[in-house]
């Protein structure tokens, strides 16, 4: 979701973008599990580790392997019986290391590609219907892409108590960028800031040994997020994955472990196949360790 530099040497291109986002669309991540300490408090971590980075179909490195530290502190702020059911705060950092062209190979010789912060509001209604609202803010520690601030917003539904195990559970996502230049903290390093639509199913399966979830998605410019050459094109990509979880047995004063790992899918429009050396689909293979307290 940013613009970066090793991209321009790459395909000689001023643009690039990385990211995250709560909500945030990476390849493979820790799969939810049981809360060991259901209080109002919750925090969540993992570690993930890939041999391509795509931020909403953008390649930012497909280059050695990339390491994916994260944590988020999640505070239950209200719990009801009325039209509001729930609403939380959440605070977060997700973090590249790179030790390829993107990293430890690059100009600056560093690891640390990228920090993102995050910090998010979500209210659940009745129906399985939840509203969220999420500033991120995309920075790199060597200096591989301008800063991107965003304010995201997700509308999801979770019908598993009509459809049970054939529920999609549908969302969308509007991005909005905001504080931009020209060519400065934009994802995709264009003339405007741009709007991102991300809309999306996650069925799955839930099992007391495993879990699989097969998340499809498509990411689409609502407008300027894929400029190129002058051109905004709609069709961003295509992405289908299957991911797999499963707990590990350890005491629960320990929290609630899991080991997960998947396989993504992307088809990339015209924008993205240009940032990625004109190929036009990519495969991403990623996995790591998750704990939730």
């Amino acid at each position: 979701m940013k613009p970066k530099s090793f991209v321009s040497m790459y395909v000689c291109l001023p643009v690039l973008t990385a990211a995250c986002s709560l909500l945030l669309a990476r390849p493979v991540a820790a799969q939810s599990v049981p809360d060991p300490n259901p209080g109002s408090l919750t925090v969540t971590s993992s570690v993930d580790l890939t041999n391509v980075y795509m931020f909403r179909g953008i390649r930012q490195d497909d280059t050695k392997v990339m390491i994916w530290p994260a944590a988020d502190l999640g505070l239950a702020v209200y719990s009801g019986d009325g039209a509001l059911k729930s609403a939380a705060i959440d605070f977060g950092s997700w973090n590249s290391l790179h030790t390829g062209n993107a990293g430890l190979k690059s100009a600056s010789k560093k690891m640390w590609y990228e920090s993102d912060f995050y910090t998010s509001f979500s209210m659940g209604f009745g129906g399985g219907l939840s509203l969220g609202t999420t500033y991120t803010a995309y920075t790199s520690p060597n200096a591989g892409f301008t800063s991107v601030k965003e304010v995201m917003f997700k509308l999801g539904v979770d019908d598993s108590a009509k459809l049970g195990k054939g529920a999609l559970k549908p969302y969308g996502i509007v991005a909005l960028e905001f504080n931009t230049e020209p060519g400065v903290g934009q994802a995709d390093g264009g003339l405007k800031a741009g709007r991102y639509l991300e809309l999306g199913v996650g069925p799955g399966w839930t099992g007391s040994k495993a879990s699989l979830t097969f998340p499809v998605k498509v990411g689409l410019s609502l407008a300027n997020y894929y400029e190129f050459d002058g051109v905004d094109n709609r069709f961003g990509y295509f992405s289908a994955a299957g991911i797999g979880s499963v707990p590990l047995k350890l005491p629960a004063s320990f929290g609630a472990w899991n080991v997960h790992a998947g396989v993504e899918f992307q088809q990339l429009g015209t924008t993205p196949q240009a940032f990625n050396n004109g190929e036009a689909q990519k495969v991403i293979v990623s996995g790591g360790i998750g704990l939730t307290y």
